[in-house]
Order: C-alpha cells, then sequence, then structure tokens
C-alpha cells in the first residue's frame, strides 16, 4: 500500500472503528471479503465514491444503500481462477480415486484393494460461467470430461462450455452429470439454488462441488439427501454458516469432504490482491476507467 499512501491520507480500520473513518472517506478497500461491517457503518459514507472488494463475491457489500447509489464496485475478478478450478479437478479425483477411505485404512494399517473409477468420459455441469466456472471447465475437459455450464441464459458454441444451458433448465440438465460444480456468485437467484427437489433431480451416484458460496445450497436438504443416498457424496468449502459449526452432521458424514473456504487461496494470494487494489488506485487517482467494474443489479462483473 505504500504507493497509494504516497497519494492519499490512508486510514486502516477494523470493523468497529470504521464508521468512524468512513466518513470523509473517497474510497474503500474491503480487504475482509467476509465482513459484514459496512452494514453498520453505510450512513457514515458521506463522500464514498468507489468500494473495491478483495475478493470475486460481492454478496456482503451490495447493500440496498449502495445499489441504488452512485458509488462503483470493483472486486478481485481473475485472481482466484486457477486456484479454485485446480481445487476442484483435486476434489473430482479424490472421489473417483477413493483417496479418503485409502487414507482411512492406512491409518488402520489395512491392505484392502479396491477397483476405482475413471473421470475420462464423465459428465459434469458447471453452475456459474464467470472466469472460475470457466477456467474450471477448461481443466475437467482437460482429463477428457464432457461439461456443460449453467447460465443465465442458454447459448450453443460456447468456446470453454461448448453448450450452456438456462438456468431454468438446471433440474433437467443435473439427470445427466456425475459432478456437480457450484461456481456461481451468490445473487437473489442463486439463494438457496440446491435444495431437495434439485438433489431429488440428480443421480444417486452424482458428487457435489460447492466453491461458491454456503447459501447457494439449502444446507439441511443436502444432509437429508446425502444421508438417505439421493446423492453419493459432496464436497464443500463454503457453508451457510462459517466456520462450520461443531454440531453440523456434515463433519462426521464418510461421504463428505469439509474444507475451511481455502479453495482460492494458494500461497501469495494476499499480495495478489493488494496489487489488485493498487492497479486500480492508480487509474482511480489518473480519473481513468476502472476494471472490474461490478454490475450491482446483476451482483458481478458482467462479461
Amino acid at each position: 500500500m505504500a504507493e497509494v499512501e504516497a497519494l492519499c491520507e490512508v486510514r486502516y480500520a477494523s470493523a468497529v472503528e470504521l464508521p468512524t473513518a468512513l466518513a470523509g472517506a473517497d474510497v474503500l478497500f474491503m480487504w475482509d471479503f467476509l465482513s459484514r461491517a459496512l452494514e453498520r457503518a453505510w450512513p457514515s459514507a458521506d463522500r464514498l465514491r468507489w468500494i473495491h472488494q478483495a475478493g470475486a463475491g460481492v454478496d456482503r457489500i451490495l447493500l440496498p444503500g449502495v445499489v441504488e447509489s452512485d458509488v462503483v464496485v470493483t472486486n478481485s475478478r481473475n485472481v482466484f481462477d486457477r486456484s479454485i478450478a485446480e481445487y476442484v479437478l483435486g476434489l473430482v479425483l479424490a472421489f473417483a480415486k477413493d483417496t479418503a477411505r485409502t487414507l482411512d485404512l492406512q491409518r488402520r494399517h489395512t491392505w484392502r484393494h479396491r477397483d476405482t473409477e475413471m473421470v475420462d468420459g464423465r459428465n459434469a455441469v458447471v453452475v456459474g460461467v464467470g472466469p472460475i466456472g470457466r477456467e474450471t471447465a477448461r481443466l475437467l475437459r482437460g482429463v477428457g470430461m464432457s461439461v456443460r455450464g449453467v447460465g443465465r441464459t442458454a447459448r450453443a458454441g460456447d468456446g470453454d462450455f461448448g453448450e450452456i444451458v438456462a438456468s431454468a433448465d438446471l433440474h433437467v440438465t443435473l439427470r445427466d452429470a456425475d459432478y456437480v460444480v457450484i461456481a456461481a456468485p451468490l445473487t437473489e437467484s442463486t439463494t438457496g439454488m440446491f435444495d431437495a427437489a434439485a438433489f431429488e433431480a440428480m443421480r444417486p451416484t452424482a458428487r457435489l462441488v460447492n466453491i461458491g458460496r454456503g447459501e447457494i445450497v439449502v444446507e439441511r436438504e443436502l444432509v437429508d439427501a446425502l444421508a438417505s443416498g439421493r446423492i453419493a457424496g459432496a464436497a464443500l468449502d463454503v457453508f451457510e454458516t462459517e466456520p462450520l459449526p461443531d454440531d453440523s452432521p456434515l463433519w462426521d458424514m464418510p461421504n463428505v469432504v469439509v474444507s475451511p473456504h481455502m479453495s482460492a487461496d494458494f500461497v501469495g494470494w494476499l499480495d495478489a490482491l493488494a496489487e489488485v487494489f493498487v492497479d486500480n488506485f492508480r487509474r482511480w487517482h489518473a480519473g481513468e476507467p476502472l476494471r472490474n467494474v461490478v454490475d450491482k443489479e446483476l451482483g458481478y462483473v458482467a462479461s
């Protein structure tokens, strides 16, 4: 932040301090992308012109007041595309190759030969066709999987997905999927998208991977689907409540992988996030167009 500090007054604030620090500020850099501190601090934003989020998702800062205002919102689009896509590929391979059971048997010093699955020729559906979903599709196709995307509108001939299916046809599309990857932003239309009806539409052998937002999945209905064998497994990096409560049944389910919202975080990610903001600050200070401007009605950067 040295370059920014040389050009303007910078106030560093905790969530508690934000209302005071925001008064008179032109720019807000939300470093904690999961923080809800802006909800309480927003009335103090008396001259705010630009908010930058240190993350891809902007659901925590798109308050009604922000959406209705002239404040520009930008995000850190493209920083995490590859790291998240690699994480998804790793989870798909872990399911197919029964890695969790291998590690469990190793801990018990048990030699038990099994056959494992191939991913070549399997079908994946990626819900969310932004940069993260696209990079995920490229990697899954690279190991021989057939991939379709689910987006707001249907279109054919897409370079990464081949076919993109409209979200209105999600349930029909889920019927053919061996793996379902949620890579969509949290918006009004995606909240609760994966409920009991969606799990009922999936194959009993299908696995769900969620690296989007926890609120896209109705968690109690996912637990029921997993416990009943309605779907075969889930790998979850995001949850309705984070950290995941100690009493959540997801912790102890043998067909579930729980990770602590870390799919994006590679060595050096904090520096990469800061660099995105500093680059955009140069543009803002020079009066140039900002990168990664969010469509506040849609809830993400429109391609």
